[in-house]
């Protein structure tokens, strides 16, 4: 068994990395498991697989998201964070230290910062793979107001608050937007209905679903769409495709031994990044389902890192 660690952070987004800076400057020497290929994605989280990131304050030119989840690890092991490129199978949080299993083997930690994110949901239709990052996406609010997608026909796939929230602001930058509800009805609030349907700019498409995402080269062109009564299929002419049917927190390896809502994300102590188990704390996209940035979820890292330095510091005193 290994020693017992200060500080062991699950996870390379933003989050894990801001909290690793930050544990690792208030000298707890943080060990950090970045994941391999965990959920699908590289170490570093979504931002891996986002193309140009206009948003993240400090770089006014933008730059390619990979470059960034760099530059954040090179921050965090120049500070003095400790990183496994491992996944986290397990975790034992019944009492402290807690036990953490990763694919080397068994380690200790008196605090834990959970920072392993969500996962958007994909649809799998044939040309996606083709398009991700050249047209589809998953996040309107990160992607949106890219050059390519300005003055373009847009198309949005949804029904809920989400779907409607994207509908809505990426007509700030695209021509017209079309909205592809699989029912005949919206799952969003009565206001945010009321607000996609007084849009003149987006329209809605009922009963409807995409089958393929379509393109000559290496750009999207469109999207084959199909009427789930009718059968009836046509291709909407759209330079972005923009998923907004949900995500999927990686919380399964916590096996149910933290609180989590309906949706299986961790709930933390308003105002906190405190979670049900005391010593244990959850940052970024893996207790935020309602902004998901990168900021945000780096804020929040900020806040972990000094939750858990301040709780070490109150029990080596006491």
């Amino acid at each position: 068994m290994s020693k017992v660690e200060s500080v062991i952070i699950v996870g390379s987004g933003p989050a894990g990395h801001t909290a690793a800076i930050y544990a690792a400057r208030a000298n707890l020497s943080p060990l950090m498991f970045e994941g391999f290929m965990a959920g699908g994605i590289a170490a570093g989280g979504q931002l891996t697989t986002t193309t140009e990131v206009e948003n993240f304050p400090g770089f006014p030119e933008g730059l390619g998201g990979p470059e960034l989840m760099e530059r954040m690890r090179a921050q965090a092991l120049h500070c003095g964070t400790r990183i496994e490129t491992e996944t986290v199978s397990s975790v034992d949080l019944t009492k402290r230290p807690f036990r953490v299993t990763a694919d080397s083997g068994e380690y200790l930690a008196q605090t834990l910062i959970l920072a392993t994110g969500a996962t958007a949901k994909r649809m799998a239709i044939p040309g996606e793979d083709k398009f991700w990052q050249r047209g589809i996406s998953a996040c309107a609010v990160c992607d949106g107001a890219l050059p390519a997608f300005r003055n373009k026909p847009l198309v949005v796939i949804g029904g809920g608050d989400t779907a409607c929230e994207e509908a809505t602001y990426l007509t700030k930058f695209g021509s017209e937007v079309h909205l592809l509800v699989r029912r005949d009805v919206l799952r969003a609030s009565k206001a945010m209905q009321a607000r996609v349907k007084a849009n003149p700019k987006i329209t809605i498409h009922w009963n409807t679903e995409a089958v393929e995402a379509v393109g000559a080269g290496k750009l999207l062109d469109g999207v084959r769409i199909k009427h789930t009564t009718t059968g009836a299929e046509s291709v909407v002419v759209a330079s972005g495709l923009f998923y907004a049917i949900g995500h999927e927190p990686n919380t399964a390896f916590l096996a149910g031994q933290l609180q989590l809502d309906d949706s299986g994300y961790v709930i933390t102590k308003p105002g906190t990044t405190q979670t049900s188990v005391h010593g244990v704390f959850a940052v970024g996209d893996v207790q935020d389902k309602v902004w998901r940035q990168a900021v945000t979820a780096a804020g929040s890292g900020c806040m972990g890192a000094l939750e858990a330095e301040r709780l070490l510091s109150e029990e080596e005193g006491a």
